[in-house]
């Protein structure tokens, strides 16, 4: 499963990348608001700390607007990936822009049908909200596993990017489903390496260790 991180705070993505374990990057409006910088500089400072992807996300939500800016947020960096909204309008700039070889990620996902249309459409990407679905009472994980069968039945290449994560759960249950990657904000990323077993382990260790007086270098 690859890792991406949900965030558009560069200083977490540097710290994340030093682990070798970070993929890719996921930004989205409310994240650039966030960072209180200016949009095309933000996914220029990440596309140079990250080799892997980095999805960018239109703001217009007509056809005409999506392409217009797809086309200034393409020429930032070779890794973006244009991220666009599961409407009508969405899906047909992801057709257009997949035709042109520029990776798609189709966002905002919370249905099987939707999913199927995002894959038709070419979409490298397709982002299910798997903790949104959970919030209103439904099972993000069953969306998942439903996806990843339709998918499988067709051979379609789109993956399968789990959103809108909670927890470090919801990503084994994502991988145990075979989904092809995760997006996480940084503290859950965080999350996945601790275990309090691990902890106490260490401190045994640890102790026991200089009870020796001895060091290795």
């Amino acid at each position: 499963m690859k890792f991406f991180v949900d965030t558009a705070e560069t200083a977490e993505i540097k710290s994340l990348a030093a682990s070798g374990l970070l993929d890719g990057v996921t930004t989205n409006p409310s994240l650039i608001a966030k960072s209180g910088k200016k949009f095309v500089d933000v996914i220029a400072e990440i596309c140079a700390i990250v080799p892997g992807p980095v999805s960018a996300e239109v703001a217009a939500v007509d056809y005409e607007g999506m392409m217009a800016e797809a086309k200034v947020l393409r020429k930032i960096a070779a890794n973006v990936t244009i991220k666009v909204p599961l409407t009508q309008d969405g899906l047909r700039a992801c057709r257009t822009l997949a035709d042109d070889g520029t990776k798609v990620n189709v966002t905002l996902c919370f249905s099987a049908a939707q999913a199927l249309l995002a894959a038709k459409s070419g979409a490298a990407f397709i982002s299910p909200f798997v903790g949104r679905l959970d919030d209103i009472g439904q099972s993000g994980m069953d969306l998942i596993a439903d996806i990843m069968t339709i998918y499988t039945n067709y051979d379609f290449k789109t993956e399968v990017l789990v959103a809108s994560v909670r927890g470090p759960m919801h990503v084994v249950e994502a991988a145990r489903l075979g989904a092809h990657v995760a997006t996480l904000p940084p503290a859950v990323l965080r999350q996945m390496f601790g275990h309090p077993l691990t902890d106490k382990g260490l401190a045994a260790f640890v102790a026991d260790w200089k009870a020796t007086g001895q060091t290795i270098v």
